[in-house]
């Protein structure tokens, strides 16, 4: 017999809008599954359960509301969406996973939790992070390690580990994360999820925490493209204050409908081996792209071979422009001996690097998306897509990658780990992780499509192709 937490997001919502369920029923199921797992599974920092079953009640009225006068709710009323502990909820506590911020509370809302309270959801809490999401594994000094679901021995990946970890074990249907680096695709393929990087810019980073760099954005992780997609219309569209905004869809389209659309035929390159030295692919994860590069060419696209030349530039320019955002974090003095050693390492390497580097680090930014733009995806004659391993090996257990004794070895493990995602960072290109395989120790390995600026909804569409091809969700975790 099914569950609630069997249910999809917008399940969910159709259930709510008919008066089939309630938000009441579904808050308390997941505040419960939440209750039960979350010491496990190390999903959330901070649980706020006063606020969604208040969330819950006033979502419940609203919806009676509706059906008395006919009106229609947004596609997610009623559905619990936890938000990343990097972002702000007012009068919730926001550690962005550090200690030194244990006891620091919010005073506002970050314009994407302004954008989830208007479609009508329900925060379940915080979700884990590690220090400031500067690695790509979540373990810090407040909460127990997020852990991937599908083998508790191994990490849920970062910086949106929390997020990622609640929605594969059921804890939440779907959930913000936040990607500066690959910090929602890196989870995603750790934990069997479907996740978007949006394109620079389609979702607000204000109004507090603007990224200057335009690396990092908001985005949705969820069990289905469908999920994802109606998460991503409820957080996308420009804010006041926002110094960009990448294309918006034509008026009356959402994402949520592209992931119900033929793509159309795409010419696609696939891409395995990484352009820079110190990164090897394991042979899971090659794996993983030529079986992709296959099913792609079946159902119908043009698949090629892509060849990138050798070149470390970019790779150095974002591990300047990493250190720079590490070192900007407002720490008092006092508090630095509290951080943990990578953050550290990072934020003295960081403070050293002169303005004329760090200013040549976003032009080489810049440079990159050009490049890509006029010579890899050009619109006449050029790949559509790219397709690549989300990272270069199955999931590591947990502490595998962390090196206390050793921030600066530690900084090139997890650079080794993820060669691919930062590149659409770099360029502002939307990117998406996709759960199309599992090894044989039953290992989910992502594969990661990525799209011209601004056409987030082609991926959308193609992510939606695969998914029908060859279905993930009804795959479960044991925790399930």
């Amino acid at each position: 017999m099914a569950e609630l937490h069997d249910l999809t997001a917008l399940e969910q919502a159709a259930g709510v809008r008919t008066g089939e369920l309630s938000p009441v029923e579904i808050t308390e199921h997941y505040l419960a599954r939440a209750g039960e797992l979350d010491a496990t599974l190390g999903a959330f920092l901070t649980r706020t359960p006063d606020i969604a079953r208040k969330q819950a009640a006033d979502a419940e009225a609203a919806a009676s509301a509706a059906r008395r006068e006919g009106r229609e709710l947004p596609p997610l009323h009623g559905v619990p969406v936890p938000v990343k502990d990097l972002n702000q909820v007012a009068g919730v506590r926001c550690t962005m996973g550090s200690r030194t911020l244990a006891g620091n509370v919010a005073q506002i809302d970050d314009h994407v939790v302004t954008k989830l309270r208007r479609a009508g959801t329900i925060l379940l809490g915080k979700t884990n992070t590690p220090e400031f999401g500067l690695p790509c594994y979540t373990e810090n000094l407040l909460a127990p390690p997020a852990r991937t679901p599908w083998d508790l021995e191994r990490s849920a990946g970062g910086s949106s580990g929390g997020a990622a970890a609640a929605v594969a074990g059921g804890l939440a249907p779907v959930a913000q994360g936040s990607d500066g680096g690959g910090s929602i695709r890196i989870p995603a393929s750790l934990c069997g999820l479907y996740g978007i990087k949006p394109s620079r810019g389609l979702i607000s980073s204000g109004p507090l925490l603007h990224d200057v760099t335009g690396v990092g954005t908001s985005g949705p992780l969820a069990r289905t493209v469908a999920d994802a997609a109606a998460l991503l219309d409820a957080m996308a569209g420009p804010m006041p204050g926002d110094p960009y905004a990448a294309p918006a869809l034509p008026p009356g389209e959402t994402y949520t409908a592209y992931a119900g659309r033929d793509p159309g035929r795409l010419r696609v390159g696939w891409l395995v081996d990484v352009p820079f030295p110190g990164s090897e692919v394991h042979p899971d994860c090659r794996a993983a792209v030529m079986e992709t590069a296959a099913l792609l060419t079946d159902l119908g696209h043009e698949v090629d071979a892509l060849t990138l030349p050798a070149d470390d530039s970019s790779r150095l320019a974002f591990t300047r422009v990493w250190s720079v955002i590490a070192a900007g974090r407002p720490v008092p003095p006092r508090d630095e001996a509290d951080l943990m050693p990578l953050t550290r390492y990072l934020r003295a390497r960081g403070a050293q690097i002169p303005a004329v580097e760090y200013a040549r680090a976003l032009y080489a930014f810049r440079m990159l998306g050009q490049l890509i733009a006029d010579q890899v995806m050009p619109r006449d004659g050029g790949f559509d897509v790219v397709l690549t391993p989300t990272v270069a090996k199955p999931p590591p257990r947990v502490g595998e990658l962390r090196d206390d004794a050793d921030p600066q070895a530690e900084f090139a493990a997890v650079g080794a780990f993820t060669p691919y995602t930062p590149l659409y960072n770099a360029t502002g290109q939307p990117a998406v992780s996709i759960p199309l395989h599992w090894n044989a120790a039953g290992l989910p390995i992502g594969v990661m499509l990525g799209g011209r600026y601004g056409e987030d909804a082609t991926l959308v569409a193609l992510s939606a192709q695969l998914e029908e091809a060859r279905p993930w969700a009804g795959r479960k975790p044991d925790v399930w």
